[in-house]
């Protein structure tokens, strides 16, 4: 691990508080003041068990997972599934027949899926597509190196070694479940999702067998990733950046509010999150959201210098736009509020810092008001895309990049 300088060294060790006005629970050391009482009621299950997350992980995934490994097939998997992308694309042949089966189970879309809405949230994502990739991008990648367990686990992964390969395998999953056609046959959203459940499943398979993982992450946590842990990285995407959006009055009806919450109540399902978890309406979202999120949060070693690398690749991306390495701290500092920020170890900017708060919103504004006109949204999805492009070309340096499942932990 690169060395600290003093003042981040005790930012990490500093005390913890809450998190403002992101939300209002107890810190990350402090959950077991605090039980689980999210009623599977609001989840679009309507019932269960309620079970704590907190103890529950995928219980078809993982021993497949573990099956594969012992049988030593990874590499030959790995393979076989590079060319799968295409939500209507038949599976390779030569696959094990338990993998065969779990894969055509696991990217059947659930019965309370609704094609509308799916199609009104990619409709929604033309003229809302800054703010979401703003959000999910630089808003939620920092909300991630906050959440211990999430940056402990990216860090100690083989994907730790590597950040700029590791952002652009996210940026694919994240850009699939974006893109204008998500859950269409022609999209990818299915096969990005039912990858990552894969990669979920090898990383608990691996990480526990890491010296350096154990020793950070405490006897509360033997296996890493539970239905919990992907519960919280859920919130740091869309009921983020719903919030943000309303904090910042950018128009939204509920028929486009229901549907962007309905996407990624399908992307949950697909990525093995159980049904009793997910949760039915945004009111339902922000009371799980304020329950889960902010304890388990809090500084680490490991995400501070998780931090520093994705400010780093942000400002090497957006270089030709002007963008500093100083703008780049305040707009995260703006995005994620000052308590992230300060556990995340990112430098106050005393002019940007000033600055982004008060234009940012004028921008908006002034964004809002050419959106109704016709062909605007179409223009402004053609310059997303555009710059979703450019991050993924320079992550990927050109090549060729596709979410695999790892074969080993960092090395140390």
């Amino acid at each position: 691990m690169a060395e600290f300088s003093r003042r981040r060294a005790l930012i990490t060790g500093g005390g913890l508080a809450t998190l403002g006005a992101l939300v209002a629970a107890a810190p990350a050391q402090a959950r077991s003041l605090v039980g689980w009482d999210w009623s599977p009621s609001g989840s679009v299950a309507g019932s269960g068990a309620g079970a704590d997350p907190h103890w529950v992980w995928d219980a078809e995934a993982d021993p497949l997972l573990e099956s594969l490994f012992e049988r030593g097939v990874i590499p030959q998997v790995n393979e076989l599934l590079w060319n799968w992308e295409r939500n209507d694309q038949p599976l390779p042949e030569g696959l094990p027949a338990d993998l065969r089966d779990f894969l055509e189970q696991a990217r059947q879309l659930p019965s309370w899926a609704d094609h509308d809405k799916l199609e009104r949230a990619a409709e929604f994502n033309k003229g809302r597509g800054l703010y979401l990739n703003l959000c999910n991008g630089p808003g939620g990648g920092i909300l991630a190196t906050a959440i211990p367990k999430e940056a402990r686990a990216v860090y100690h992964s083989a994907g730790g070694a590597d950040m700029e390969d590791r952002v652009a395998k996210t940026s694919l999953f994240g850009f699939a479940v974006g893109s204008l056609n998500a859950y269409r046959p022609d999209g990818t959203c299915v096969v990005e999702c039912v990858k990552t459940r894969l990669v979920h499943a090898a990383v608990r398979h691996l990480l526990p067998q890491s010296p350096q993982w154990r020793q950070g992450a405490g006897a509360d946590e033997e296996i890493p990733i539970s239905q919990e842990d992907m519960l919280v990285t859920w919130h740091t995407l869309p009921t983020f950046a719903m919030r943000k959006m309303r904090e910042w009055e950018v128009p939204i009806t509920d028929a486009e509010s229901e549907a962007y919450l309905h996407v990624w109540q399908v992307t949950a399902h697909l990525l093995g999150i159980s049904d009793e978890y997910i949760p039915a309406t945004w009111e339902a979202a922000y009371a799980q959201s304020d329950q889960i999120l902010a304890r388990n949060m809090g500084p680490t070693p490991e995400g501070v210098a998780l931090t520093d690398i994705l400010l780093g690749q942000l400002a090497e991306q957006t270089s030709p736009a002007s963008l500093s390495r100083p703008l780049c701290n305040a707009l995260a500092r703006y995005l994620v509020g000052d308590q992230v920020a300060d556990w995340d170890g990112i430098e106050r900017e005393p002019v940007w810092d000033r600055v982004i708060p008060e234009v940012w919103p004028l921008l908006v504004k002034f964004r809002e008001g050419l959106i109704p006109l016709p062909l605007v949204p179409e223009v402004a999805w053609t310059i997303d895309e555009a710059l979703r492009q450019y991050i993924l070309f320079y992550l990927t340096k050109g090549e060729e990049t596709k979410i695999e499942i790892p074969t080993h932990n960092r090395p140390e």
